[in-house]
């Protein structure tokens, strides 16, 4: 083959996986939108372990992988997580490898998590990790809108609202911490938003490797 047809010959382009990212106050839209992500195959979801009982309708594997306390603090210690926290007495946590695995391979990564959480991720010293990073947060478009939704869907005490509104309004202290931020509209354009994001990240220059030509 000549230099000039080799030159004419279509270069096979390629990236590693981008890792979003999503965080929220409770009630304000992120488990609607990740499930509705979740039925696209734009991402892999990363699922979390936890030492939490399963709740009705969920399944090893697919919303959780329930470990018992002792398997989860041995994966602790053995350095598997890529982070952990202790919520209201049961420990979550994202397994590394299962994330890692995946950006390798160029595929993207979906992870739902708290601001702690994210934190967490930010500070990785692991450089695979920080350079797939696009992190994402979705704000209610305010307290009062936030407590309306929480009220709308009955399941809490106003005891307990009143308690998630405290805990959002510190969480939405946090946005700035963010690469991209959502104000929270419809589950429909919240959707188009985020695809948006996710087209955006997936066209940034750096994300390529190499295409001298």
């Amino acid at each position: 083959m000549s230099s000039e047809t080799a030159a004419l010959e279509p270069r096979k382009v390629s990236r590693e996986g981008i890792l979003f990212v999503v965080s929220a106050p409770s009630g304000a839209g992120k488990t609607t939108l990740c499930s509705a992500l979740r039925q696209t195959r734009d991402f892999v979801y990363s699922v979390s372990c936890t030492t939490r009982a399963p709740r009705p309708g969920e399944t090893h594997g697919e919303d959780y992988y329930f470990l018992s306390e002792e398997e989860f603090r041995e994966q602790v210690a053995a350095g598997d997580f890529l982070e952990y926290a202790e919520v209201h007495g049961n420990f979550y946590g994202t397994l590394r490898e299962n994330v890692l695995v995946y950006l390798r391979l160029g595929v993207d990564v979906l992870i739902d998590i708290d601001t702690k959480g994210a934190t967490t991720i930010r500070a990785s010293a692991d450089q695979t990790v920080q350079d797939a990073l696009a992190d994402v947060f979705i704000m209610p478009p305010n307290l009062e809108e936030h407590r309306r939704r929480l009220l709308k869907r009955g399941t809490e005490t106003e005891a307990q609202v009143a308690r998630r509104l405290d805990n959002a309004a510190k969480e939405m202290a946090r946005w700035r911490d963010y690469r991209y931020t959502i104000i929270s509209g419809s589950v429909e354009e919240d959707l188009a938003k985020f695809r948006a994001i996710m087209k955006a990240e997936r066209y940034l220059s750096r994300r390529f490797g190499d295409m001298t030509f």
